[in-house]
């Protein structure tokens, strides 16, 4: 089949282009066909090739040459359009089937009289769950959750039994195998049994995580169903069919404490609270609050809670969907995994409860590592294009390791996971430090400290109302970190944080928030107290003023 090809009426134009050289003038005749259908920068290096044109005219040359292909071709529109207006008013054209055709062409083309794109089911999820967690079924959604929790909590308990019991085994094989050591056995022997231990506890746990990645993959799909079930139920009250087995006894809620949890409630007991109000004309009221506690401690769900966890548990779920969200920063490495120091526990935290809202967070990890990779090459091809000069040795330093390895992310820079499954927060940010905010010289430009003010904005902007902090900087006391270090760093993290909140009113108008200092477990009581002192005096707590009359 042959397809008939539309004819384009086309004119000849004259380009005329004039120059000097030296003394002596030249002019440049081109004839065009209009509409130019090729490229003007094409054009344009043929006749700098096919005339011999002097490079000195290059660009002159160009800029004539675009100017007029553009002035003409605008002229031809004109009268183009003039002649469709002379044929409207003759009545050559059908007006209805003109404005007919318009009305068409402009639904089909523009956003707001185009068909509404179909929700997705994350979006209906959503919705269903935020009208549900704020409704009298709140209680039996806990429930259920709280229902696969222990399930989890089970088959993760039997992991780490045989686990353990491999690792005995095979200590008490290489105990026997190091005794022979030098009689029966060679070095070459010890080798080849450490390698099969290694391989046999490699089997051993991706054979749980690929368990536990199928189980909790089935608890999603199981409880997103359940929840739109019964959504779809209460709809309809009197076709209600929820079943008395997915249910938990409100009691397994709210069991005594046990040993470990108790322990866990008093050493969060040591915490100070205080109100400020910042700002300049407009002041805004926050709250602040000085804690002693571990980082973790506010993701980690206990399997019996006192009626204070259910409580965590419901608010953190009632403001899953709203624009109150709790977010925490967890200072890691410049490696984007799961698989070291606090990283690895806090991908072992969030592994214990399943997400019913938001992807695992290794699937997290590996688009912002994408991001990431993608980011570093926009940003050398940038750099090729615009070269800049170091400043000095750490800028070249920085350049050197992107070099080495473009998906690392440099100090000061920070990732975001989302959950639903922690216990008090919605967001982590993973804000990347290095070994140098373990010294005592770090300044109010320091990346650590520039990436806190730029978490904050981003708090700011998605309506992130709690955040907590890390107060020294670290998440470990060591030896370095004497009571005048641990003065110092406060101080200057205290002051940046009040200097960024007074930002704040900028960013967001001025909206209250809450933000939480928190310092490592092992700080002691001397020490904590110092620093509670310290908050006022920086902030300045408003104390309430009582005036008296004499008479």
């Amino acid at each position: 089949m042959k397809r008939n090809k539309g004819k384009v009426n086309t004119t000849e134009k004259e380009f005329l282009f004039e120059f000097t050289a030296g003394k002596l003038r030249y002019a440049l005749t081109v004839p065009l066909q209009f509409p130019v259908q090729e490229n003007v920068s094409d054009l344009h290096g043929r006749l700098m090739l096919l005339h011999n044109m002097p490079c000195f005219i290059e660009n002159e040359l160009k800029s004539a040459l675009c100017s007029f292909i553009e002035k003409e071709t605008i002229q031809d529109y004109d009268k183009e359009a003039e002649l469709a207006l002379q044929r409207l008013t003759t009545g050559e054209v059908d007006t209805d089937k003109l404005t007919t055709a318009w009305a068409r062409a402009y639904s089909e083309t523009t956003l707001e009289h185009a068909r509404p794109e179909e929700p997705s089911w994350d979006e209906d999820f959503a919705d269903v769950y935020h009208e549900l967690i704020h409704s009298p079924a709140s209680d039996t959604l806990l429930n259920l959750e709280h229902n696969y929790f222990l399930s989890i909590s089970e088959l993760i308990s039997e992991r780490d039994m045989e686990i353990k019991k491999l690792q005995e085994r095979q200590a008490a094989e290489m105990d026997k195998v190091m005794q022979e050591l030098g009689k029966t056995m060679s070095d070459q022997d010890v080798n080849v049994v450490a390698s099969q231990h290694f391989d046999a506890q490699q089997e051993l746990e991706n054979k749980w995580a690929s368990e536990l990645k199928q189980v909790t993959g089935i608890q999603k799909q199981e409880y997103q169903e359940w929840v739109i079930k019964l959504h779809q139920d209460l709809q309809n009250p009197n076709n209600s069919t929820i079943t008395e087995e997915i249910k938990v006894q409100p009691s397994q809620l709210t069991e005594p404490q046990e040993p470990g949890d108790r322990l866990f409630e008093e050493q969060r007991q040591l915490e100070e609270s205080f109100t400020i109000h910042l700002g300049a004309q407009l002041k805004t009221m926050h709250n602040l609050r000085l804690a002693r506690a571990d980082m973790l401690d506010f993701c980690k769900h206990r399997r019996h809670g006192s009626g204070g966890a259910k409580l965590r548990r419901l608010q953190t779920a009632l403001s899953l969907y709203s624009t109150s969200l709790c977010g925490l920063v967890l200072l890691v490495d410049n490696r984007v995994n799961s698989y070291s120091g606090i990283k690895r526990d806090f991908a072992t935290v969030s592994k214990e409860c399943t997400d019913f809202h938001f992807p695992r967070l290794e699937e997290q990890l590996e688009v912002v590592q994408q991001v990431v990779l993608y980011a570093r090459a926009q940003r050398s091809s940038k750099n090729r294009d615009q070269p800049e000069v170091p400043r000095n040795g750490a800028s070249e330093d920085k350049a050197k390791n992107l070099e080495r390895n473009p998906s690392n992310i440099l100090p000061g820079e920070f990732y975001i996971t989302r959950h639903s499954n922690l216990s008090e927060v919605h967001i982590v940010f993973h804000l990347c430090v290095d070994d140098n905010v373990r010294s005592g010289n770090i300044t109010a430009r320091d990346p650590a400290i520039m990436g806190l003010r730029n978490i904050l904005k981003v708090c700011c902007t998605h309506d992130i109302t709690t955040i907590s902090i890390p107060l020294l900087l670290v998440h470990d006391m060591s030896e370095e970190m004497t009571i005048p270090w641990c003065l110092k760093r406060a101080e200057l993290v205290f002051k940046c944080v009040k200097g960024f909140m007074m930002e704040m009113a900028s960013w967001d108008g001025g909206i209250s928030r809450t933000v939480q200092f928190l310092v490592p477990q092992s700080i002691s009581e001397e020490m904590f107290y110092q620093l509670s002192n310290m908050l006022p005096q920086i902030f300045r707590v408003s104390s309430t003023l009582t005036l008296t009359s004499k008479r």
